[in-house]
């Protein structure tokens, strides 16, 4: 057992077991139940978290919240049957008790045997420590303070800021009938600053912050004048902004944050749950183009420190760095152990669930479209008339057909190679695998989102990354405006 490991389980043992008068050989008597009848798989997941949440506006804190939670969920899978419960009691009688509700699924003649216990290999991706014991509550308060100041002064056009701050501790344990054993603790923490700005009657706003897998101690004056300032510049460029155009057009993404817009077109419809269905634009087509030549997209839960990176994933597999498209040509899909059972193939360690009173499906982590040959100035200077969106707000995508819809929060007009001037309400209308199809150039400027990215599926809601060069889509997008 590693160093990591070990003390990740320690820390498990003292929030989630020994409190409670349990050990592998209680959840051995678990697992025991569950094994007398004929099952493919069984887990049990449980969690600690405390999370708390500051807003502040107008030099006041607005609203604070704190929340403690903790439970254990038990899975059990037949087949593509899944079993599931869970409980916020954490003791041996609701294990069994939980257990005897998911046997039904199973059919009679199983062993009712388990596996010697076995620790999952540990890494330390992130330090595994309490953010929200890094700081105290006036420190906190001054944190945000200091951040409302500093953006007010920048601009006597800014006429009201809002400042937050979040942070999360959680620890979790996953037990397998297999006998594997896995501990993470995982901290979390991000800042955000929004400003409105006001000229002439008219008002913009923006909204800036970052974060990721460490304690507040990150968030020094400097990373917190960054925010700062990027978030009036964003809202002042919006001030000078005319309609933006309509029609199909060639446009520019810039890098960073706009791989939002790969993660939902093309991201989603590469997990494995949809593609084993067949419910996904890329059913079945592993080992075919359906990219320009150079498009190479991974998705990487192992990047140090990253809001989307986990040590390992919720079934307890470390996460892993999987190649999805390689140079245009499909690789494979992100797995579960469910679907990745039921396709033949191995976990890719993307199991993940909001919480122990989740189901766990295969999710993103930090989903990341890599480098090209191309300066971000060549690709600017090659459009004759197009849109250059440099980021996002919103945007909704159909899995089955890849049709999407987002919205651009920063976008600029650009003809005969120059940046002509700001627009506002553009809507960028594609389909995520065509679009693939239609990247004619890739920069070389690959960078990732400033760590404030959440993804939604089925009702849960998880911590991911996203990244990409600045590319070139050669036609294909529809952008819906207002002139």
């Amino acid at each position: 057992m590693t160093a990591a490991n070990s003390s990740a389980i320690a820390t498990a043992d003292q929030y989630l077991l020994s409190p409670y008068t349990l050990d592998d050989a209680a959840l051995d008597r678990v697992f025991g139940e569950i094994m007398t009848h004929q099952v493919d798989y069984a887990d049990l997941y449980f969690q600690y978290s405390r999370a708390e949440g500051w807003s502040l506006e107008e030099g006041m804190v607005k609203s604070g919240s704190f929340n403690i939670d903790q439970g254990v969920g038990v899975r059990v899978v037949s087949g593509e049957k899944t079993a599931f419960a869970y409980s916020d009691d954490i003791s041996l009688a609701a294990l069994q008790s939980a257990a005897h509700a998911t046997r039904a699924i199973g059919r009679q003649g199983g062993q009712g045997t388990s596996r010697a216990v076995q620790a999952v290999p540990g890494r330390q991706l992130y330090a595994p420590i309490d953010p929200l014991g890094s700081l105290d509550e006036a420190g906190k308060v001054a944190l945000l303070e200091r951040l409302e100041s500093y953006t007010r002064s920048l601009d006597p056009r800014v006429s009201q800021v809002m400042a937050s701050l979040s942070g999360e501790y959680e620890v979790v344990y996953i037990a397998r009938h297999d006998g594997h054993r896995a501990a993470d603790v995982r901290p979390l923490v991000r800042v955000g600053v929004q400003v409105i700005v006001e000229q002439n009657g008219r008002r913009e706003s923006a909204h800036v912050g970052g974060g990721g897998r460490f304690d507040y101690a990150y968030f020094s004056d400097e990373v917190l004048q960054g925010y700062a300032r990027e978030a009036v510049r964003q809202a002042l460029v919006n001030l000078d902004a005319r309609p933006a155009p309509a029609g199909e057009m060639t446009v520019v993404l810039g890098s960073g944050w706009p791989g939002i817009l790969l993660h939902e077109a093309i991201g989603h419809g590469l997990e494995g749950d949809f593609n084993r269905k067949g419910s996904s634009a890329f059913a079945g087509k592993v080992g075919q183009r359906v990219a320009a030549k150079g498009v190479t997209v991974v998705d990487d839960g192992t990047i140090q420190d990253r809001r989307g990176s986990l040590n390992v994933d919720d079934e307890g597999t470390p996460t892993q760095r999987t190649v999805l498209i390689e140079d245009g040509v499909l690789q494979g899909y992100l797995q579960d152990s469910l679907n990745a059972r039921l396709m033949g193939v191995a976990s890719t360690g993307n199991g993940r669930r909001e919480s122990y009173a989740h189901l766990t499906m295969p999710r993103m982590t930090n989903t990341v479209m890599m480098n090209g040959d191309t300066s971000p100035e060549e690709i600017i200077a090659s459009i004759k008339r197009g849109l250059y969106a440099v980021q996002f707000a919103g945007g909704q995508v159909d899995i089955t057909s890849g049709k999407f819809v987002f919205s651009a929060s920063e976008a600029y007009w650009v003809e005969d190679g120059k940046i002509q001037y700001p627009v506002k309400g553009a809507t960028l209308i594609g389909n995520g695998p065509d679009v693939l199809t239609r990247v004619g150039m890739i920069g070389n400027d690959l960078r990732m989102d400033a760590g404030v990215g959440t993804c939604g599926k089925d009702g849960q809601s998880v911590p991911v990354g996203v990244g990409q060069p600045t590319i070139r889509i050669d036609g294909g997008l529809t952008v819906g405006g207002t002139a």
